[in-house]
């Protein structure tokens, strides 16, 4: 009996630390500017399935997230990013995504003329 219960909360505890590595932490630098831009941003991110939590930082530009790497990965969610018109270091918008978004949001303008990224 206690042979049987000693492997069933082996059994218990293995199959509970295989469901909490679908969860995995990732951040990474994305381009844009104001609330404006956070709020398409993290709809972007929030839209491919398996991200299950995606905060903008405006002052740093990294996104914070929580996926099911069982669904997507950095690169699908990446994809998303860039058709919404933002910019990450391996992907880049289409001039034509680029230009959809809001004159304000427009970042590559700020770089280029400036030469400050805000």
């Amino acid at each position: 009996m206690r042979k049987g219960i000693v492997i069933l909360a082996s059994l218990l505890i293995t199959i509970v630390s295989f469901g909490q590595e679908k969860n995995k932490k990732m951040t990474f630098e994305v381009d844009g500017v104001c609330d404006m831009c956070k709020v398409r941003i993290e709809k972007a991110a929030l839209g491919v399935p398996g991200v299950k939590y995606a905060i903008w930082d405006i002052p740093t530009h990294q996104l914070s997230l929580v996926v099911d790497e069982r669904k997507t990965n950095s690169m699908e969610i990446k994809s998303a990013i860039v058709q919404a018109g933002h910019d990450t270091k391996e992907l880049k918008a289409t001039q034509e995504a680029y230009e959809s978004v809001h004159p304000c949001c427009r970042y590559r303008e700020l770089d280029s003329n400036h030469n400050e990224k805000h």
